[in-house]
């Protein structure tokens, strides 16, 4: 460990030429609601706005050591890495290959651009990653370029372990607990892989993409049948294998599953409470802590709060989702006597701080009840228990479909 330890030093030493030290910052807000010295490691704070560029500058540097010619450099990214490439193929002054999906939002496309300039250039291929990728390797063999893998390669985990290098000089020992997200499993791999078993971790997933859970039951890295895209950041359908390896020791440590509605609730906690913007990956070892009280009461515990990448149009439903969580939201078909003044019945039930969001009705004059179609916000929970009793009360009866995925897909 010492010898990992001197070399990611070493390599934090030289990306001091690129960027400072991001901050280890003390959060009052939520140190105060968890009894616990809560520090946030603000890798939202690099100049791509994630982690991911550490990873790029150790492989890419490296793998230009001893050429006579610049390599031409290529990955396959929807995201972070891909931007973390492309500023290091500015930085360096070398060309890039950038393979991105075609589903890939243009915001995306267009920061890309901007962080590698006329040295890199974007190839849409594939309306899933996995075509992507396999497009990506292909043109990389038949121009002999170097592959950069977004986190299951030695290099870019001894750059993301820069990360616990930095956490180490910043607190002067290591913590009582890291809190880690997990996507591929190449910046855990690489904080493990610094501080081993001097301190204690929980690795924290979202709910649509555990691929570390499914590997750890399974014993080795197995493909996820089905991936929730909304946490893009660490959305990945099975883990890498040497980054598996690597946390396999770890079992018994804290894993987490997060829901993905859950956690918008602190993206938006986040934003209106510390102006803080971080994307869902982001956001995932804050989250975290609500499942953790108990234990770190009274600790040292530091959060890595991965990027801050996120598209503002994605704000409405991050709100959405966060409201449905918590309950203030929901959406039902509501079946309305087909009498006059049926309408202004309903109308009636609404408390002062109930709003209807959506309504959608169709009459049809051959039946006694018309559906509709309501979504209502409202301040409290328990609001709803009132006005589904009164409803009821009066010969109205409600559906919730606030939680039916297919319906509430197809009809909200």
């Amino acid at each position: 460990m010492d010898n990992i330890k001197t070399a990611s030093r070493q390599i934090a030493a030289r990306l001091r030429e690129v960027f400072e030290a991001t901050p280890l910052q003390r959060n009052a807000h939520l140190s105060e609601i968890y009894e616990a010295d809560i520090l946030l490691k603000r890798e939202d704070l690099t100049p791509v706005r994630s982690y991911k560029i550490r990873g790029a500058f150790n492989a890419m540097t490296n793998a230009m050591k001893g050429r006579e010619t610049s390599p031409l450099f290529v990955c396959a990214s929807a995201g972070n890495h891909a931007q973390g490439v492309a500023f290091m193929c500015k930085y360096l002054g070398v060309r890039g290959r950038i393979f991105m999906p075609v589903t890939t939002p243009s915001q995306k496309i267009m920061k890309t651009k901007t962080f590698g300039g006329d040295l890199i250039e974007i190839k849409l291929v594939g309306d899933y990653f996995d075509e992507t990728l396999a497009a990506a390797k292909a043109y990389c063999e038949a121009e002999h370029g170097i592959f950069l893998p977004p986190f299951d390669a030695e290099d870019v985990i001894m750059g993301q372990s820069t990360v616990a290098a930095e956490i180490e000089e910043q607190l002067g020992q290591a913590p009582d607990l890291i809190v880690l997200p997990v996507g591929g499993g190449g910046l855990s791999a690489g904080v493990t892989s610094y501080f081993g078993g001097e301190t204690h971790y929980a690795f924290i997933e979202p709910s649509g993409g555990a691929c570390l859970a499914a590997a750890q039951e399974a014993g080795k890295p197995v493909p996820l049948a089905r991936v929730d895209s909304f946490v893009d950041g660490a959305a990945v359908a099975e883990i890498g294998q040497l980054t598996f390896e690597k946390l396999r020791p770890y079992k018994d440590e804290v894993h987490l599953q997060i829901s993905e509605d859950r956690l918008c609730t602190t993206l938006i906690e986040m934003l209106n409470i510390e102006g803080v913007v971080l994307e869902p990956a982001g956001a995932l070892t804050i989250d975290a802590l609500k499942d953790m009280r108990a234990e770190i009461k009274g600790k040292t515990v530091v959060c890595i709060v991965s990027g801050s990448n996120f598209d503002f149009e994605r704000l409405p439903e991050v709100k959405e989702r966060a409201q449905r969580y918590s309950g203030l939201k929901k959406y039902f078909i509501l079946r309305m006597p087909q009498r006059p003044g049926a309408l202004k019945d309903f109308l009636g039930f609404l408390g002062p701080h109930d709003d209807i969001t959506r309504f959608e009705y169709l009459k049809k004059s051959a039946r006694n009840f018309g559906s509709v179609l309501i979504g209502i916000e409202t301040d409290t929970p328990e609001s709803f228990e009132r006005l589904m009793r009164l409803a009821n009360d009066k010969g109205f009866s409600a559906r919730d479909i606030t939680n039916d995925e297919v319906l509430s897909s197809f009809l909200v």
